[in-house]
Order: C-alpha cells, then structure tokens, then sequence
C-alpha cells in the first residue's frame, strides 16, 4: 500500500464518513444486527460476508472489526472501480448459535468469501460450515488452533494462541530474566489456557520458572483477590495475563488496592483497555502488552490509517480494527493474484484463494510487513512488544 496524496486521503475519508452515516438507513437487512456497504451500481462485486459481536459483552471486538474493515472497503472500491468489494457484517453476540444463524443469512445474500468470524468460539462453529460449503474463510481475530484444525479453507490474520504464548516466553525469559513470575488465567476459556500451556511449556524449556499460577472459571468473575495474594505471596514480580481487557482491568484494580504492583504482561486480548469506559488509565500504566499493532506508530501506513479511522469513528483504532482492515486487503489482493472473477463459483473461488495462502502469497499489511500462511492457515508475522505510557502503547 502506497501513500496517498493529500486529494486521495480526503475523498476516501469522506467516502468512509458516507458509509458511517448511511448504514442505518440502506442497510442490506432489516435486521438491525446487521451492515452493509454495497460497491459502486453496474461494477463487478466479490461479496465478502462477516459476523462477529456487535452488541454485547465483546462488542468492542466486532465494531472494530467492521470499521477496519470499512475503510478498507472504501479505499479498494475508489480505487478499482472494475473489480469491487460488497461487505456485510452480522451480528452474532460472540455466541456460537447465533454464528451460525448469521451465516445463514449471508448464505441468502449471497456470500463468496468469508471474512470472520470474529470470534473464537464462534469461527469454531461457523468454520464446520465453511468447509462442508467450501466458502474461503480468513479470520481477522480468532485465535485457537481449534478454528483452523481439519479445515484446508479456514486461514488466520492473527496470531495463533499458542504463538503468542511461545512468543511471551522467549520474550520474558531473554529480557527480564531472573523475574520471578506468575500466571492468572481463564481455565474455561480455550483462548485463555492455550496461550498458558505454550508458555509455561516454552518458558520452562528456556529455565524459567512459574512462582504462582493461578486461575478462575469465567470472565464476570468479580473478585481476584485470592490469586493476587498467591501471587503476591510467591513474590511474582511479573504477572502474565493471557486474557481479555474486561477481567484485566479487575485485576489491576484489585492488585493496586492490596498495594501489589507487579509487571503485568498482556498478549492481544487486553488490547481495547484503554477505550474501556469507566477504566481508569493510570491502572495501566507499565503494563507491557504483545500485540500486532501500535496505533501511536511513526510508520507512515499506520498513521495514514489512523487518521482516516479517527475522522471517520472519532477514535483511534486498536488491533482488532487493523485486523480487519489487513483480512479485507489479503483477500482482496489474493483474489487478484489468482486471477479470478466475481461470477466464478464458490468452489472455484475457495480452491483458488487456498493456492495463493498456501503457496507463498505474501502480504504487507498495517499488522506485520511479508505475512505468509503456512498449510494449517496459521499466519508468519512478528509481535511488537509494547509497553503504555502516559495512555499510548510506546515500542519497546
């Protein structure tokens, strides 16, 4: 992706806006757990369908899903005015049932690729689909190996749970070595105890050791006092939290209130916390995180995507958002590659685009730079550790 000129930036902006705007009124579905953007009248259109939570508990997941993906879908179809993307998105609460029952009503408006979910546990049930389909599958932001595993069309833009957990490991182990450190995770959670298995695995292969590790049963869980005070007790000095922003944000408040203050060291499911209404920033403070993407980056792709984000949503965009913006173009790049055209069959299209993710395709994206895909669907990239500061992420 080439920088724009200042014209270009400004027209894809205000299309962007439109699309923000208009949603509401001429959305594809009457269902208002639906969106739509639609390509230019009379151009040839891929469509590419998603679902993932717009309402609910992890809703944060899924908006930023879509307007990452948004702008994206703006850029490509005022670029290429002959070959188009139509986007649609679902609605599924991050609940498996209603997964399914969203994919269903992108099977009637006539899906090609998808895009999606979301998800973990929803990309699980939905991907079972896909494949009987063969629908392509890329998902932005589901993690588990579970999501690909079985699966030749299923192909992930994020990190796998057990990469980051390996990639957490060799991280502490080389940089904070000596650290005495613990663990507090979610044991019913697959997303939570895969990232937990591959680093204590990883990090006790490297001589590290695990002083304390701790878990709980369910994300609304509202009292972590016991599992800081073992960790407290075994004098971690730092804390892994492979988990998401919601129960992360407990813990810092809590940790703080005892007068514990560890390194507390997130992957990508923290990545949000900041926006979190009602949190408190100043918990954050020191905390490292692994994650894809840096909003605050000097990278000239990732500013110029963070400057038509914010003028479109009036927020700076987190990972999830870069996400979806990185599966629109691999897709859309992928499916130019092979050559393919809109009135192909699924089949034909789906066969296609595994070709191109399993046969060195290669992809410069806002969320790593010469991203490969393996035959599991697992993507080559590397993590940027970061560390917040005065309420941004800043590079370590």
């Amino acid at each position: 992706m080439k920088k724009n000129s200042y014209f270009k930036k400004f027209m894809v902006i205000a299309l962007a806006l439109a699309m923000v705007f208009t949603f509401a009124a001429c959305g594809g579905s009457s269902d208002s757990g639906s969106s739509d953007s639609g390509a230019a009248e009379g151009a040839a259109t891929i469509k590419i369908g998603c679902s993932g939570p717009l309402t609910g508990g992890a809703s944060i997941y899924g908006t930023a899903v879509k307007q990452g993906a948004e702008i994206a879908v703006a850029e490509i179809n005022e670029a290429n005015p002959d070959l188009q993307i139509e986007f649609k998105m679902e609605d599924d609460e991050a609940d498996g049932e209603k997964a399914v029952n969203a994919y269903n009503k992108l099977k009637d408006w006539g899906i090609q690729i998808m895009m999606g979910t979301v998800t973990t546990g929803s990309c699980i049930a939905t991907s079972a689909i896909t494949f009987e389909d063969r629908v392509f599958e890329l998902t932005p932001s589901a993690s588990s190996a579970d999501v690909t595993a079985g699966k030749d069309n299923v192909f992930q833009v994020c990190f796998t749970d057990p990469n980051q957990g390996i990639k957490a490991a060799d991280y502490i182990a080389e940089n904070m070595a000596g650290k005495k450190v613990g663990v507090i995770y979610n044991n019913s959670d697959p997303y939570s105890t895969g990232i937990f298995n591959a680093f204590k695995s990883e990090f006790e292969s490297k001589g590290g050791e695990i002083v304390a590790a701790e878990t709980y049963p369910d994300d609304t869980n509202a009292d972590y006092s016991a599992q800081l005070t073992s960790c407290k007790s075994a004098g971690a000095e730092v804390v892994l939290l492979p988990i998401y922003y919601t129960p992360a944000s407990v813990i810092m408040k809590q940790a703080k209130d005892m007068n514990y203050a560890p390194t507390f060291f997130g992957v990508d499911g923290m990545d949000g916390i900041l926006d979190m209404e009602g949190f408190d920033t100043a918990l954050a403070e020191g905390v490292m995180l692994m994650t894809p993407f840096n909003p605050w980056s000097t990278d000239e792709n990732v500013a110029s995507f963070v400057e038509k984000y914010q003028a479109a949503y009036n927020e700076v965009p987190n990972q999830f958002a870069a996400d979806g913006y990185d599966a629109i173009y691999a897709l859309y790049d992928a499916f130019k590659a092979a050559g393919l055209t809109p009135d192909q069959a699924n089949e034909e299209i789906c066969d296609a685009m595994i070709g191109q993710f399993t046969g060195g395709f290669s992809y410069d994206g806002l969320t790593g730079t010469g991203m490969t895909w393996n035959e599991k669907g697992e993507v080559n990239k590397t993590p940027v550790i970061c560390v917040i500061e005065g309420g941004i992420y800043v590079d370590k």
